[in-house]
């Protein structure tokens, strides 16, 4: 079982070899592709465009709302392609943390020239 540490530190290092592949300018579906194969060569379990349940008042709001991927079930990825990271990328990140009730998301901006400071972690 891996811990938070390790696993994030796998999924940085996977996140940097799909971005000095590819570098920036490309579609979010591109890098979340790669990402994903990266992620399951090293051997994690990564879910793809996962459907979450959206309930409100212990009715289920029938809607489709996915994350992007989500890794080993305990880790979501938030992949943009953006000219910059906003505030309300975070809070949407922070949000599926609380409607999945998962700790840890990490949000990656892979149209920069700068990926280092394009990874934030964001714990719930």
């Amino acid at each position: 079982m891996l811990l938070y540490e390790d696993l994030t530190f796998q999924i940085r290092k996977a996140i940097f070899n799909v971005y000095n592949y590819w570098g920036p300018g490309l579609l979010e579906t591109i890098y979340e592709k790669s990402l994903m194969i990266e992620l399951e060569t090293m051997g994690l379990k990564v879910e793809c465009q996962k459907h979450i349940p959206v309930v409100y008042r212990g009715k289920d709001i029938e809607c489709d709302y996915r994350l992007d991927l989500l890794v080993e079930d305990k880790v979501i990825i938030e992949l943009k392609a953006v000219e910059n990271l906003q505030p309300i990328h975070k809070m949407q990140l922070s949000t599926y943390l609380k409607i999945t009730g998962k700790r840890l998301g990490i949000l990656v901006n892979f149209n920069t020239s700068d990926i280092i400071h394009s990874i934030v972690r964001i714990a719930n």
